[in-house]
């Protein structure tokens, strides 16, 4: 069934592990993704990040995706997650990534969201205070979770960017949550978002470690989040390489390095990037194994793509010929189907491995089932 994040959050902090937050752009991936989690019995948060909903709304140039975009594509994910999640037995959760502005937050809650992200990371402090202060308001009034962020991460990620670091001040951290009311909160502590993170990448735990802390001292319930925390995984570099792919200076944060922030406060980990590595090598997969399918009137345009863009690894450069199929999850022929096959195991593939590693396997009877509305009527009870 689907609720809103927070009882999700309640969960791990009781319990003492990590959920993973997985990015999905593609009917297919949603399902994927939420019967992965149900054949471990693990709570799942699927994760729309705001240029997805651009995408999801039939604009190939995300990029440049404007406010109708985004509610025609959050829409499109609410349905798919709707779909395949509303009678299952496991808690689902569907998450903004990176809400830009207070419009695109309305936009995914109208489409079905039960939790979003505003990042007013890149904004003076109080500014961004009175950014996520405002949209938990909003948010809070219907039962939605809000994550917020501060420090800033390295790394391209969709419209995200920035060439350095700057890290989370715990200090600070504390001072935010109180002055926002906040559920959980991004923290700068290392991470990076994209493939090309560095070699040898350690976290500051530390840094999560004393926010954690400082929220206990002071009575304040608030989770941390990890972003940037893709693994990218080197076989699966070596494998789209040796299958035409230019992929370099590939680097991921390591297993054992986010395994030790879950004791550190870490309670909530997003991860994009595999997931893209492993779909885009299962289409290069697809058409090495069945080179007929390279002339194909449905999905030849995918090979076409793939062959011009040999740097690319986001699945979202090649599915343009097949947008039907990616927005509403329609299968016309037995050539989409194969694509859909590709998209659905490069998913399973990389989300089962991490449900396993962040200890969430077996945890989905300890979450709370509570409705958006009985949400709602707790936070108007605590004072939004």
């Amino acid at each position: 069934m689907l609720l809103p994040l927070r009882p999700v959050l309640e969960a791990t902090q009781k319990h003492g592990y990590a959920q993973g937050a997985f990015n999905v752009n593609a009917v297919a991936q949603a399902k994927a993704v939420i019967e992965v989690h149900e054949m471990f019995r693990s709570p799942a948060i699927l994760q729309g990040a705001d240029l997805a909903n651009a995408f999801m709304g039939g604009r190939i140039d995300f990029l440049h995706g404007t406010v109708e975009d985004k509610q025609k594509g959050a829409k499109n994910i609410g349905d798919a997650v709707r779909k395949y999640g509303a009678d299952s037995p496991i808690p689902i959760v569907l998450h903004l990534d990176h809400g830009k502005d207070f419009e695109s937050v309305k936009a995914a809650i109208a489409g079905g969201y039960t939790s979003v992200m505003i990042d007013g990371s890149s904004l003076p402090f109080e500014q961004n205070v009175e950014l996520t202060r405002e949209v938990v308001k909003y948010a809070h009034e219907r039962g939605v979770t809000v994550e917020g962020e501060l420090g800033v991460l390295a790394g391209v990620e969709d419209h995200v960017f920035s060439a350095s670091s700057t890290y989370t001040n715990p200090m600070d951290a504390v001072e935010f949550f109180k002055k926002t009311r906040v559920d959980c909160l991004a923290i700068s502590y290392g991470t990076m978002h994209g493939a090309v993170k560095g070699k040898n990448v350690r976290l500051r735990t530390e840094i999560a470690t004393a926010v954690k802390e400082c929220l206990l001292h002071e009575g304040i319930f608030g989770v941390l989040v990890s972003h940037g925390s893709s693994t990218v995984p080197k076989y699966i570099v070596e494998e789209i390489n040796a299958l035409g792919g230019k992929l370099e200076n590939t680097e991921g944060i390591a297993l054992p390095e986010l395994k030790a922030a879950i004791g550190c406060g870490i309670g909530k980990i997003n991860v994009d990037t595999d997931i893209r590595l492993a779909v885009t090598r299962n289409l290069r997969e697809l058409f090495a194994a069945q080179p007929a399918l390279r002339e194909s009137p449905s999905i030849g345009g995918i090979y076409a793509l793939l062959q011009q863009k040999p740097e690319q690894f986001d699945p979202r450069v090649f599915l343009p010929p097949v947008m039907d199929t990616v927005m509403y999850g329609g299968i016309p022929d037995e050539a989409v189907a194969d694509v859909v096959r590709c998209i659905e195991k490069g998913v399973r593939e990389v989300v089962g491995t991490l449900v396993v590693e962040f200890g969430s396997v077996g945890k989905a009877p300890l979450v709370e089932r509570a409705s958006l509305e009985e949400m709602a009527e707790r936070y108007r009870k605590q004072g939004i």
